[in-house]
């Protein structure tokens, strides 16, 4: 229509507009060059940090359209669409902005709570919010680790490890991971992480005193994907082979392990993978069970060598490290390289999307309570800037840094936390190699048109493509490497060198902004950055002074570097918010002075390097400023360069693995250990699955538990934390007491053990376990005669075991039994208290010493497995204080909703009564109540409802059957759980894994509460119902079980 050509001035505002704008700068730009500009302003304040992928190519194709009434009312269209696009942004910003309010009103509710629990006065250590400095909260590298920098001692302490002892298991899930070639930018999935995990492995395995180094990874025979990613086991090579003095044993070394897990012929992205996450902990814990033994038998008198840690990347290798933890009681480390509260955050921001639609894309939800689940697990969390620690891990339920400090402060008092922890933050950088890196003095001769002299060594073909686009290549190079994306603010530093006369006069600006063919094909939001780089280039006539080349190899970036160095140039990265920095260590090595934003990880490596400027990178003028600084002042310059050279050793890989090892040497040593009646605690031969084992009665099994049902005292543990590495200890000492803590020599001879008196559950061929939640007792006898049924009338019952999971009690499990005429010694083992509680029959009558007594066992060492981190009575407090907050009221008067129950509870479980489930909030909400206040715990609802129990955090039914696999050697693969179509709040982690599982249906089963149904992730997330290893059978008879088993192939003999 006529008249709407106004619209095309704000289309092109929209275009041209960056990122969001700092509202304290937002009024320079609205007056740019002196004049008021209302389509700036509409744009900045409507459409302010939204990022409409298509918008670009939708005005692109308005703008071609030959007829002026046809163009006019597509572009009026347009407008329509941006102005509900910014009511909905606005909408979403407004919800988020209430929930973020609410945040953190209960985490200041839950600092209250803890600062009230802690009654002893307050050191000065702990008191007040501020945290002034990183030790409070994240530990640095300098100044705290005693670093071994010099060739002589670093020989000696070679020579004092020779026996390299230490097991270290690394778990990176996602992307395409081999040691050569790697295929990085293939795919999202496949980018730094990949490259990080492989060095990361690699160095560790030519370290002294590291004897062998797993990285486990996903096992890919897909017909997309190269043959090389399919292979079980890939060894890494030193890279310098040279200096890797010490010899390798049989099984020394680095290599990469791929576990198969997931769809068999298909390579899927990481956000596919969570319902496969079990079946990936299963494969890992018997590849580590295998390995251990191996490892024992060749280097440590046939006893097993346990991962002195398990240390997970990111989200899904974090959910997995934390359940291979606890299976194996060893400590847990954890990477997150990028966190998922963070992307919700920034995602949010956009206003693109609710968070209903994120989650369905990105399964955040499910990414976040991992890693919450990998806070609650990790002794440390490594990190690479403290921004990481701030800004990025403060979103989490699971850690606060003013708590933290308080905590910090009373374990080096030695004082009681009640139950309380936190990990500890350390910040680690990255390691880089730097080895090939050859620094000349000639690259500061500033020649670089040619190399006449020595016609042998041509220059780098990059340097040709870079230098035509100058009319003086003769100038510094101020070098800018990134992708054209909104965030890495590339147009503000064209703006700032545009603008600043003395600086085009002094120096040429180069952007390597990725490879391109054509500006149309790239990705929107792309091509807006390159195009407003363009035009900016275009508006300030810097033709002959910008180099934008279109291609460069990967291969080609050190020779960029070195190009940039040989002109006396700088290197700049004027981001935003940049989470660490890779580029500005590489600049660095390469000898270039850098000029860095100071919001994020740049801050941490100036502190480091010294090596050049921070900037505002809103302040335009900041920029220009700092980069004409460098430029002109040689001697600034030669000292920034001299300074990045003389430190950037502080980031090798050498560096980084000596520091990852002395932080190591602090863990409070755990590892498998079963308790033994005569010599006590003891690592032998008999701990491995393969060897024989004593008698059940012979390995301190013999409580017998009343039919009142005592509940035992709980004293609480309080975990105590080693203190910070001594400075005048040398690094092969803590290696040493590390190598030593982890492996425990034992010569004592067990080959004359009866085999007569092995536990039952170590002679069956398959163990079937009854895990069906919430039937009535009768149904519950019915289904547990049916099972028993199919597998006598198939003539298994010899080689089949039977165990009960449930959340009942031991003495409820036995009055359920006597009343339905089944004898307790048909089942082998008893899963209670929702995982937290293991029992075995005991079937010799003679031992029950009066009909008082009830014919179980309970396994003590199951208990010293999920211990770690119980909060014992100071948990038990805080529940009871939140017990009596949830009230119904009647009237004038209020009734109670949560009881505690204390004849239901146990040492390991606090059980409560809910009477009115309707009321009382769901298990997330009482989990991150729990979380917030520094207490870590696994919290279960009953499938209906009216029950709620308190376990350790790394207890579960799912995990009491891996115990099972380690203590007894029962293979996981052998195991068929049956469940019913629901159950409790811990339903998911019966379903996946190696085991088998039979989903009973029928009318037997409750319909799922609200409660069960209120978690923070679709089910679909986590499990993967279409595994060949999950069927469903019609009903609960012995028919069905018997066809269920069938196609399973259950049945064979």
């Amino acid at each position: 229509m006529p008249g709407n050509d106004w619209i095309n001035s704000y289309l092109e505002a929209i275009l041209d507009a960056g990122p969001a704008i700092d509202a304290s700068k937002s009024s320079l730009l609205l007056r740019e060059r002196g004049s008021f500009s209302p389509t700036r302003y509409f744009v900045e304040e409507v459409i302010t940090g939204f990022d409409e992928t298509d918008l670009y190519k939708t005005w692109v194709r308005a703008a071609a359209m030959r007829s002026p009434q046809e163009r006019n009312t597509r572009l009026e269209n347009m407008c329509w669409r941006i102005w509900n696009l910014a009511r909905k942004k606005k909408q979403i910003e407004g919800e988020e902005a209430l929930r973020m309010s609410k945040h953190r009103l209960e985490r200041e509710r839950g600092r209250k709570d803890v600062t009230a629990d802690m009654s002893e006065d307050l050191s000065e250590g702990e008191k007040g919010d501020v945290v002034s400095d990183l030790s409070a909260h994240g530990d640095s590298t300098r100044g705290r680790i005693p670093r071994i920098s010099s060739v002589d001692a670093m020989e000696a302490w070679t020579n004092q490890l020779k026996e390299r002892r230490l097991y270290i298991v690394l778990i990176s899930i996602h992307g395409l991971i081999r040691g050569e070639n790697m295929e990085l930018g293939r795919d999202s999935d496949t980018g730094g992480q990949v490259k990080y995990v492989v060095e990361l492995a690699r160095a560790l395995g030519s370290m002294p005193g590291v004897y062998r180094v797993d990285l486990l990874t996903r096992q890919i025979s897909a017909p997309d994907v190269d043959w090389s990613y399919g292979e079980p086991t890939e060894m890494l090579s030193p890279r310098n082979s040279e200096n890797f003095i010490h010899e390798i044993g049989e099984s020394g070394g680095a290599y990469i392990i791929r576990i198969p897990f997931g769809p068999k012929d298909k390579y899927i992205p990481k956000e596919l993978l969570w319902p496969h996450i079990q079946e990936f902990v299963d494969g890992a814990l018997v590849h580590i069970m295998q390995m251990s033994k191996v490892l024992g038998e060749q280097i440590c008198g046939r006893q097993p060598v346990w991962p002195v840690v398990i240390h997970g990347h990111y989200a899904d290798a974090g959910d997995s490290a934390a359940l291979l933890s606890g299976a194996l009681n060893v400590p847990m480390l954890f990477t997150g390289h990028s966190l998922g509260r963070d992307k919700l955050e920034q995602l949010l921001k956009q206003g693109r999307q609710t968070r209903e639609e994120i989650n369905a894309t990105y399964k955040i939800m499910r990414r976040i309570e991992a890693e919450e689940l990998a806070l609650d697990a990790s002794e440390i969390v490594i990190t690479s800037t403290r921004q990481e620690i701030e800004q990025q891990w403060q979103l989490y339920d699971g850690f606060d840094v003013i708590v933290e400090r308080k905590l910090r402060a009373r374990i080096k008092r030695g004082v009681s936390c009640h139950g309380r922890y936190m990990p500890r933050m350390v910040i680690i950088p990255p390691g880089m190699e730097f080895n090939h890196i050859i620094v000349h003095d000639g690259d500061m001769d500033g020649e670089v048109e040619g190399n006449e002299d020595n016609s042998a060594s041509p220059d780098p073909p990059i340097w040709s493509e870079i230098m035509r686009f100058f009319t003086n290549p003769r100038k510094p190079m101020i070098l800018a490497l990134a992708r054209p994306d909104p965030k890495k603010n590339i147009t503000t530093l064209v703006k700032a060198f545009g603008e600043c006369r003395p600086l085009r006069e002094l120096a040429n600006l180069t952007l390597i902004m990725g490879n391109r063919d054509a500006i149309d094909e790239m990705l929107s939001t792309n091509a807006v950055v390159l195009t407003s780089a363009l035009k900016l280039i275009d508006k300030y006539d810097l033709y002959g002074q910008v180099a934008y080349p279109k291609h460069h190899k990967q291969s080609e970036v050190p020779d960029i570097y070195r190009l940039a160095a040989k002109t006396k140039g700088v290197f700049i990265n004027p981001a935003f918010i940049e989470p660490f920095g890779l580029t500005l260590i590489e600049a660095a090595a390469y000898g270039l002075p850098i000029v860095a934003t100071k919001n994020g990880g740049p801050v941490d490596i100036h502190r480091v390097l010294d090596n050049g400027l921070l900037v505002d990178p809103h302040d335009q003028q900041a920029i220009a400023d700092a980069l004409y600084k460098l430029v002109s002042d040689k001697q600034l310059w030669a000292r920034c360069r001299q300074n990045g050279l003389k430190n950037i050793h502080l980031f090798s890989w050498p560096e980084h693995c000596k520091t990852y090892l002395s932080r190591l040497a602090t863990f409070r040593a755990r590892h498998p250990q079963w308790k033994r009646s005569k010599d006590g605690f003891e690592n032998s031969e008999s701990d491995s699955p393969g060897d024989s084992l004593r008698d059940i009665q012979d390995i301190s099994l013999n409580l017998k538990l009343s039919l009142n049902g005592e509940k035992a005292e709980d004293n609480g543990t309080l975990e105590s934390e080693e203190g910070s590495v001594n400075e005048n200890s040398k690094l092969e000492r803590l290696v040493s007491k590390l190598s030593k803590s982890v492996i425990r020599t034992n010569h004592k001879d067990t080959s004359s053990e009866n085999s007569s008196k092995l536990p039952l559950l170590r002679r069956r061929k398959q163990i079937f376990v009854i895990a069906v939640d919430s039937v009535t007792h009768a149904d519950l006898l019915e289904i547990i005669k049916s099972v028993f049924e199919a597998a006598y009338k198939d003539g298994m019952s010899s080689s089949v075991g039977f165990l009960l999971s449930t959340s009942l009690t031991i003495s409820e499990i036995h009055s359920i039994l006597t009343s339905g005429g089944i004898p307790a010694t048909d089942f082998d083992a008893f899963i209670c208290n929702s995982g937290s509680d293991l029992y075995y029959s005991l079937s010799n009558s003679d031992e029950i010493l009066s009909s008082s007594e009830l014919p179980f066992a309970i396994d003590e060492d199951y208990h010293s497995q999920i211990e770690y981190r119980w909060g014992g009575e100071g948990l038990r407090k805080t529940l009871v204080r939140w017990a009596a907050s949830i009230v119904e009221k009647k009237g004038e008067s209020e009734e109670q909703i949560v009881i505690e129950d204390e004849q239901r509870s146990s040492t390991f479980c606090h059980a409560f009564q809910v009477k009115n489930p309707a009321l009382v909030p769901p298990v997330k909400e009482l989990r991150k109540l729990m979380r917030i206040q520094a207490l870590h715990c696994h919290v279960l609802y009953s499938h209906d409802g009216t029950k709620l129990h308190v376990i350790p955090v790394l207890a579960s039914r799912s995990q009491a059957l891996r115990y099972l696999y380690v203590r007894w050697g029962t293979e996981l693969s052998n195991m068929v759980v049956f469940v019913g179509e629901s159950g409790d709040t811990d339903y998911e982690g019966l379903l996946g894994g190696v085991h088998k599982t039979i989903i009973l249906r029928g009318a037997s089963n409750l319909a799922p509460s609200q409660l069960h149904a209120a978690r923070s992730y679709p089910l679909r997330d986590a499990v993967a119902f279409d595994s060949p290893n999950v069927v469903q059978t019609e009903g609960c008879s012995t028919n069905d079980i018997q066809l269920a088993l069938s196609q399973l192939g259950a049945l064979k003999e």
